[in-house]
């Protein structure tokens, strides 16, 4: 393994644990930390650490670091790599990504859409932001395997297999933006009263819990039953993806009965991110293959 494929894995790598920092900051009600400001913290680039303050301000400083990374990856891409190789475009995107996570996040902390806040708005802006967040870790996932070998994948061959991977990825980006939905209820009306709602408190958001889980039983049963249809036999993100499944099932269970501890939303938020960077890397794999298949009858 070259320095440049380690370094795009640890940048990948690096940015799941930047996501779960922002999950804590979720859980913990820690958004509103830095004040209304924003790429400063409380008005100033190193602030007084305390509480709230220092949750939100080791995101911020993880965040710019990821930044960074990302950028380096792709002035790295596009000196070691020829014009016109996958990677370029793997790098490029995740550049573009990484800026518009930024600018959600920015978005986010100036209209205060934080803490306490249940407007509406928010409520759209939050899984609007985890989308954002797949695509940034699917885009570094295909650069990695781009850099690792990996070839082209031409969207006019094996329409079927591509009808596979989108509806896959589709059910998957659907169920984790419920998932964000689901999560953000948890922390602003956590289960201690009648219908879900703080002290009897009754919202939307509260109706919207059952969504996800239900979502979820009905997504696992399909990938479970077309996982074969990948057809990625020596593919380790192939084989982990029914494991990952059942270990989003169990700790989602889990979650509900502990009620839904901050520990236990950060380790379904990685299974989470671990399920779709393997499919995203089994997907790629699987249309490789099929594309070998072809060229040696």
């Amino acid at each position: 393994m070259t320095r440049i494929v380690r370094y795009a894995w640890f940048t990948l790598v690096f940015n799941v644990g930047v996501i779960l920092l922002g999950a804590l900051v979720r859980a913990t009600g820690s958004g509103a930390g830095c004040g209304r400001s924003w790429p400063t913290c409380q008005g100033e680039l190193v602030p007084e650490l305390s509480g709230a303050t220092t949750i939100e301000f080791m995101h911020r400083a993880a965040s710019g670091a990821a930044l960074v990374l990302v950028a380096v990856l792709v002035l790295w891409v596009w000196r070691a790599v020829p014009a016109g190789e996958p990677a370029r475009l793997g790098a490029a995107l995740s550049l573009a990504a990484i800026v518009g996570e930024a600018l959600i996040g920015a978005m986010i902390v100036l209209a205060e859409w934080v803490a306490g806040d249940t407007s509406v708005a928010r409520v759209v802006a939050v899984p609007l932001h985890l989308v954002n967040t797949l695509f940034l870790l699917a885009a570094l996932s295909l650069t990695a395997f781009w850099l690792s070998g990996g070839r082209r994948l031409s969207t006019r061959s094996h329409p079927q297999v591509w009808r596979w991977v989108l509806l896959g990825g589709v059910a998957i980006v659907l169920l984790a933006a419920t998932g964000a939905v689901t999560a953000l209820a948890d922390t602003l009306f956590p289960k201690t009263g009648p219908g879900g709602g703080e002290s009897g408190e009754s919202h939307f958001l509260t109706d919207l819990r059952i969504v996800h889980p239900v979502l979820a039983v009905v997504a696992a049963s399909i990938g479970w039953w077309a996982s074969g249809r990948l057809q990625t036999p020596r593919s380790r993100a192939g084989k982990a993806l029914p494991l990952l499944v059942g270990l989003m099932l169990i700790s989602g269970a889990l979650n509900v009965a502990l009620g839904v501890p901050v520990w236990m939303q950060l380790v379904h938020l990685l299974l989470a991110d671990a399920l779709w960077v393997a499919y995203v890397l089994a997907s790629a794999q699987a249309l490789q293959a099929a594309v070998e298949v072809d060229q040696t009858v």
